[in-house]
């Protein structure tokens, strides 16, 4: 105030006048009172008047005007993960939402900002796990219902903070009609994509490399996987060749995973190999024949310029592995969940520790004499960004969603200005990442989530041990089913009106590694099918995708009523009407206007937004622009969610 005239002499005289009889030099009282009377703070309070008005705003419905006949504009919030609290990049993110959806709502709009959380399968199963922890208590000492329950507790007492933050940083959302990826409605919704898209053939189960996460025993997404760089080891290696005349030398940065080794690979212009090609080497301690083979993937001057080829531990492998089908090459899984050697190792490796495994292979390989020599090496190697745990790939049965096929209608409605991505520079990687798009791996062995509505049972004899035929896999009849009762009647229907069909939660012991296959007699008394549901449950990003259009009740087009969360307060009826009036939220709301998002999930949610919408929205794009914004970053380069 002193660089405003005199202004501090100012105030201590009003503070004098406003005593009252008091002395110049009495402090001021904590409250004045204005010429009519009320009286005011004697500082701004910005906390108590935002919290005291924001909830006269949203109290009042002013979020969301009642405009039953205005023009609609639809935005929906990328939901938060329940489990956390908000950093600088959410408020990056509302900020720019909370602009446009105001601005919106001045220029007289019916504008809906739909808000919501996502349930976070593995994040939310980690902190209740911890919390088990620290009562020293486990997961496994509870049924697969109680332990579930136990993450609803959690969810009711604690997973509303970050609701709490959005409001305190005065988002004007759409309260009335918040949603949760776990809601009854949600989950009909979630259980019905599956089907539709199983029964379309868009959905199947197949063996393929994930990347495997030993520590949580589940398959993450290539988003949950952070690559970082660390010292190591380059062992190289000798393998005989078959005729004795010599060796040739791999190198790696794995030796356990030589127990697994199905080819050697080489440049094909590699002159110091040309002789060798079409040969075959000894893999030593495990005393098998490979073959030497050639792919353009090996670098010449890269390690000894021969790699060893182990399809089933590493996905540059698994894609030589499919080059190459004629090569022979084995799928040879050597681990078990937790990242132990697993049977397929030679009896002496079975159980160890990876570590310990690779430990022995070095010791083993000296003691041949055929340890050429170590190498320091600075590399690459991914780890688990929740559990810290390096990645292994692994070869594991999963379901996976036909991604390429799901692909074509949203690049065409880029490339045809149904969809606008602003700014305009990242079509390039939008095509780039489409076109060359893999099979979604949708399945994650958790407990915590939409669990996958398949039921397994035995094959009938007259079937055989088909595989690769819808509805059959390894030995086991599949019936996939948005009910129990519909999975009986399909069961019912393959097996006979004369067997008693039972369907369990789970199975009575884990599933045998080869083929089950049970005969059927027509002589067979008391015939039963024993039918159990897959314990897996779906990727989050699988429920997410369907953010858009779930959130406004699909497949049904009505009021909110019959779907709101059934935490939040029941919508104003005034508002529920109008909008029976006017065919309800989905065709009203449906395609969204706008979509306000960081460019890190563009693969991973917007992109599967676009695919989940137009296949199940007769072609109709889930929002009319798509606006990519920056990254609020940490010193090191960290996104903040890190």
């Amino acid at each position: 105030m002193r660089e405003n005239g005199g202004g501090d002499k100012f105030c201590r005289r009003a503070r004098w006048r406003l005593a009252r009889g008091r002395t110049r030099w009495q402090s001021a009282p904590d409250m004045t009172q204005t010429a009519s009377g009320q009286t005011l703070d004697k500082t701004f309070d910005p906390a108590a008047i935002e919290a005291k008005w924001y909830a006269h705003w949203e109290a009042n419905g002013l979020f969301r005007p009642e405009r039953p006949n205005a023009e609609p504009f639809t935005i929906v919030n990328p939901p938060p993960n329940v489990t956390g609290s908000l950093h600088i990049g959410h408020a990056l993110d509302n900020t720019l939402q909370d602009i446009v959806v105001r601005y919106e709502r001045l220029r007289g709009k019916d504008a809906l900002w739909v808000v919501g959380t996502d349930h976070a399968g593995i994040a939310t199963q980690m902190v209740v796990e911890r919390q088990l922890e620290a009562q020293q208590d486990k997961r496994s000492n509870y049924t697969r219902e109680a332990f579930v329950e136990k993450v609803w507790e959690w969810k009711h007492e604690s997973g509303g903070e970050i609701t709490r933050q959005l409001r305190r940083l005065g988002c004007s959302m759409d309260w009335s009609r918040e949603q949760f990826t776990m809601d009854p409605h949600f989950t009909k919704a979630v259980t019905k994509v599956f089907v539709d898209l199983y029964n379309q053939g868009l959905i199947y189960r197949d063996k393929r490399l994930v990347n495997w996460d030993p520590k949580l025993k589940t398959a993450i997404s290539d988003l949950e996987v952070e690559q970082r760089e660390v010292q190591g080891k380059f062992w190289h290696f000798k393998y005989p060749l078959e005729d004795g005349s010599g060796h040739i030398s791999i190198a790696t940065t794995r030796p356990e995973t030589i127990l697994g080794d199905g080819a050697v690979a080489v440049n094909p212009d590699d002159p110091r190999y040309a002789h060798l090609v079409g040969k075959k080497c000894r893999l030593p301690i495990v005393d098998r024949l490979i073959p030497i083979i050639t792919d353009s993937y090996v670098k010449i001057d890269f390690g000894s310029g021969a790699v060893k080829i182990t399809a089933a531990h590493d996905h540059n492998d698994y894609e030589v592995y499919k080059r190459h089908p004629d090569a022979g090459i084995p799928l040879i899984n050597l681990m078990n969940a937790d990242a132990t050697m697993s049977d397929n190792c030679p009896p002496e490796y079975r159980g160890l520790d990876r570590y310990e495994a690779r430990r022995k292979v070095v010791a083993d390989f000296e003691a041949l004499g055929l340890l050429d020599k170590i190498e320091d090496h600075t590399h690459m190697v991914p780890f688990g960004d929740r559990s810290g745990e390096v990645i292994e790939p692994w070869l594991t049965d999963q379901w996976y969603v036909d991604a390429e096929k799901l692909a074509v209608a949203p690049m065409a409605a880029v490339r045809d200005g149904r969809i606008e991505i602003v700014p305009k520079t990242w079509e390039k990687t939008f095509f780039n990442w489409m076109e060359n798009i893999q099979p979604w791996c949708v399945s994650r062995q958790l407990w915590w989530g939409h669990r996958i509505p398949a039921w397994f049972g035995p094959v009938k004899a007259s079937d055989g041990n088909l595989t690769t035929e819808h509805g059959k896999l390894d030995g086991r009849k599949v019936f996939v089913a948005e009910a129990e009762d519909d999975a009986r009647r399909q069961a019912q229907d393959y097996y006979g009106k004369d067997y008693q069909i039972i369907l369990e939660s789970e199975p009575d012991a884990p599933l045998p590694s080869g083929l089950m296959h049970i005969e059927f007699t027509d002589g067979q008394k008391n015939k039963t099918a024993n039918l159990y549901r897959d314990e897996d449950v779906l990727d989050t990003w699988f429920s997410s995708a369907l953010w858009p259009f779930a959130t406004l009740g699909w497949p049904e087009d009505t009021n909110q009523t019959p779907f709101v969360s059934s935490e939040v307060e029941t919508p104003r009826a005034g508002l529920s009407t109008s909008l029976e009036a006017n065919g309800g939220l989905l065709a009203r709301h449906y395609p969204n206007d706008l979509l306000i998002s960081g460019f890190d999930i563009l693969f991973f949610w917007c992109a599967r937004m676009a695919m989940m919408g137009m296949k199940l929205n007769e072609g109709q794009v889930p929002w009319k622009r798509l606006y990519l914004h920056g990254l609020v970053r940490a010193a090191d380069g960290q996104k903040m969610s890190k």
